[in-house]
């Protein structure tokens, strides 16, 4: 029985063409939040691909962006060929994404193993990562398993989807365990309440989705082909083109408007009966605003999490980042609780931190400003 994946066999898909609009104004729609470095000297982008290099040759990774990111996914990333990074002509949500890579994976090997992994999240302990990603690369190439990598909660967060997880599975007999726990996947739940978060944490039961997938180029066309059976079509049609980057770029610009745009979650993982769900454990954050990176920056006594020349009287629980490359002066604040204070060179952000999801909505209205649309 095959046991492992072969590297030459294994293959990554970064998905990275997210606009990041929560962290505006440091992310934009040509550097989007997965282009910076927020936490480091390295982008999230350049930390992902960093990741899973001893996982996979660089040849096998492939990074799917937009447009408007493609200049600078390139300059970021001069280890990965060119004709890897590929602009999807305009968002189609993740099931597109993910049938693209697909038929880019096919194209090299029909026989090979591909992971489908976010650009933007924060993983600390990187060897942890890789053992958990090896093991399900080794599963999912052992027949038609769908593996998900399943996150353990710390909290009970309102923001995240859940896996409610089965029985533990055994390994399978003339196989050594793995180090990662896989369990069967009962069910995929969308993101709840305070009331029933917390009830998830407690049971010990349920996983956060965190979108992490790995399939062989088999198990994702037949799956595509059994529930999503106009984008198995894409799939082979892009798949026929994928060895030739212009002729699947032009092909890509005439199709993509018109496909369906639906997340791979509801397209494919909420109906597959061959999900399993491999257990997570492990330091995690997926940046959605503001507030969460003071999660990952040091608090002052009053709470404070700053990124600045920062001063202040009687001000707590606040976040404040200075972006500003030039002309960088103090931020002095008094008397402020739980907001938000941004400021670039083009622009100031200040947000209660409760209101940090309406950002987005934000974003939209200085899009729809003729004078204010180039800070979007």
């Amino acid at each position: 029985m095959k046991t492992k994946a072969d590297i030459k066999d294994r293959f990554v898909i970064i998905m990275a063409g997210g606009r990041g609009e929560r962290f505006w104004p440091l992310s934009r729609e040509k550097t989007p939040k997965q282009l910076l470095a927020l936490l480091g000297k390295k982008s999230f982008l350049q930390e992902a691909v960093e990741r899973v290099l001893p996982l996979a040759p660089a040849k096998n990774i492939f990074v799917i962006t937009n447009e408007a990111q493609l200049p600078e996914v390139r300059r970021q990333l001069p280890r990965i060929p060119r004709a890897n990074l590929v602009a999807e002509p305009v968002g189609r949500d993740t099931c597109a994404a993910v049938t693209l890579g697909a038929a880019l994976v096919g194209a090299h090997s029909t026989t090979g193993v591909m992971a489908v992994l976010p650009a933007d999240h924060v993983i600390p302990d990187a060897k942890k990562f890789q053992q958990i990603l090896g093991d399900a690369f080794d599963v999912a190439s052992r027949g038609q398993a769908i593996v998900t990598i399943g996150i353990k909660p710390t909290e009970p967060a309102t923001g995240y989807g859940y896996i409610r997880i089965g029985n533990e599975l055994p390994a399978p007999e003339g196989v050594k365990k793995t180090k990662t726990t896989f369990f069967r996947a009962e069910q995929f739940v969308e993101k709840p309440n305070f009331e029933k978060a917390l009830e998830y944490l407690n049971s010990g039961q349920y996983r956060w989705n965190a979108g992490m997938f790995v399939w062989s180029f088999v198990t994702i066309t037949n799956g595509l082909e059994k529930h999503q059976p106009e984008m198995f079509a894409a799939c082979r049609r892009w798949f026929k083109a994928a060895g030739n980057p212009a002729r699947l770029g032009k092909i890509l610009a005439k199709e993509y408007p018109a496909i369906r745009k639906i997340s791979i979650d509801y397209a494919l993982m909420e109906h597959a009966q061959n999900v399993i769900v491999a257990d997570g454990a492990l330091e995690w954050d997926d940046l959605g605003a503001w507030p969460t990176l003071a999660r990952h920056l040091k608090a002052d006594p009053e709470g404070n999490c700053a990124v600045a020349d920062f001063i202040h009287v009687d001000a707590a629980r606040n976040v404040i980042y200075d972006a500003r490359t030039k002309n960088r002066t103090p931020i002095a604040v008094v008397g402020l609780r739980d907001s938000i204070l941004v400021q670039t060179d083009d622009a100031v952000l200040l947000a209660h931190r409760s209101q940090a999801q309406k950002v987005k909505d934000l974003v939209r209205k200085l899009g729809e400003d003729a004078k204010l649309k180039r800070l979007v």
